[in-house]
């Protein structure tokens, strides 16, 4: 699979993830399975992928927002990761 495949692989998985017709646990084993997409982006891109996948699993441990893990923020976060890697992938 190339990396732009697997950049839309994720961002299905990724709006699935949103509307709740995957579980965060799900979506994070995608993301973090994407390693032709991670070696295509910068290495920033991986740190702070991963970081925020760390993040979205902890918040999906609480049934309501917590104040240190708001899981809208986390998704809102993960979408700007998304839109950067979609753009770094165009540019190449």
């Amino acid at each position: 699979m190339s990396a732009v495949e697997q950049l839309q692989a994720f961002s299905t998985a990724f709006a699935q993830t949103r509307d709740g017709a995957m579980n965060v646990q799900a979506f994070s084993a995608l993301a973090r399975s994407q390693d032709v997409l991670l070696s295509a982006l910068p290495g920033k891109y991986s740190d702070v992928l991963l970081q925020l996948l760390d993040r979205l699993e902890s918040s999906a441990l609480f049934t309501e927002e917590s104040c240190s893990f708001s899981q809208k923020d986390l998704l809102d976060s993960l979408q700007m990761w998304l839109d950067k890697a979609q753009g770094q992938l165009a540019a190449k």
